[in-house]
């Protein structure tokens, strides 16, 4: 067993599988839609977004209490272990202070190292797994933050969304408040910077968007950053011309091909598509 542990929230969606055979501790967000959930606990998201697609009230979503982020801390410092807790951006929710306002009630000699991922979805699950590589090579906690935090300056995603109406409705549009009205006719593509939610530029059709993210793709592939990932949300058809595509471009298969959950889908919405990469030596 590493001895650093490393947590992290719900909205990485790696798959539950790796999670679980890599000992990755996550303190899960809520979704609320009908009804209070975690949503590290719900078995699939095909009747939320069914839901999300028909209703006129859009889901509210939460992030950990102080409580849930103590009621993983404190049996990992009871065993020994140092902690390095790494998050969705702060500039889209405030989970990452709760980590901070629970780490300062940890006693003991634990030390607890909290990350903001300045981003969510691919991006934190990238700086996971970075995260998570380093602790598993024997790396202590200050090795471990420091890896962590490389990977979250290395790491570049960008994502499409369908439209930016539930960004809107949700008020999480960031820089992209600009684009409100005129946009929600075309397809935004969106990454993070500082962050915040970043708008790069619009294109008319899926088609276009799918393109642009390959683009993208080639582009962390001259930078050296051939570790890359692929989320969709209801997406699957697109989301495998992008997997096809990337194949081509780097020559292996994805780190994860995986759906965003709700609480980044209740924003996004149904159609969205992302694409990311970082240096693989970060994930060694």
């Amino acid at each position: 067993m590493p001895p650093v542990a490393v947590v992290t929230d719900s909205t990485h969606y790696l798959p539950r599988d790796i999670v679980a055979a890599r000992g990755i501790h996550v303190v899960s967000l809520y979704v609320n839609q009908g009804g209070i959930v975690k949503e590290s606990e719900m078995p699939g998201f095909e009747a939320f977004y069914d839901r999300l697609r028909t209703s006129e009230d859009l889901p509210t979503t939460s992030q950990p209490s102080i409580g849930d982020f103590l009621e993983v801390y404190e049996p990992l410092a009871a065993a020994g272990r140092d902690i390095v807790s790494v998050h969705i951006s702060g500039g889209v929710s405030g989970t990452v202070e709760s980590a901070r306002q629970a780490a300062a009630q940890v006693g003991g000699s634990c030390r607890i190292e909290v990350v903001d991922s300045l981003s969510t979805a691919g991006g934190l699950a990238m700086v996971v797994l970075a995260a998570q590589g380093a602790a598993e090579s024997g790396a202590d906690v200050e090795q471990v933050a420091e890896r962590t935090r490389r990977a979250t300056e290395e790491m570049k995603i960008w994502f499409a969304v369908d439209t930016l109406e539930y960004f809107r409705r949700g008020g999480r549009i960031g820089r992209a408040q600009a684009w409100i009205g005129g946009a929600l006719s075309v397809k935004p593509i969106l990454s993070f910077s500082d962050g915040i939610l970043e708008p790069i530029e619009r294109v008319r059709t899926r088609r276009r968007a799918v393109e642009r993210l390959l683009e993208h793709l080639r582009e962390r592939r001259s930078d050296g950053a051939t570790a890359w990932v692929v989320q969709h949300i209801q997406a699957p058809e697109h989301a495998a011309l992008l997997v096809e595509g990337g194949r081509e471009i780097f020559g292996s298969e994805p780190l994860l091909v995986t759906e965003v959950g709700p609480v980044l889908g209740t924003y996004a919405g149904p159609g969205m598509l992302g694409v990311g990469g970082i240096p693989p030596q970060l994930l060694a």
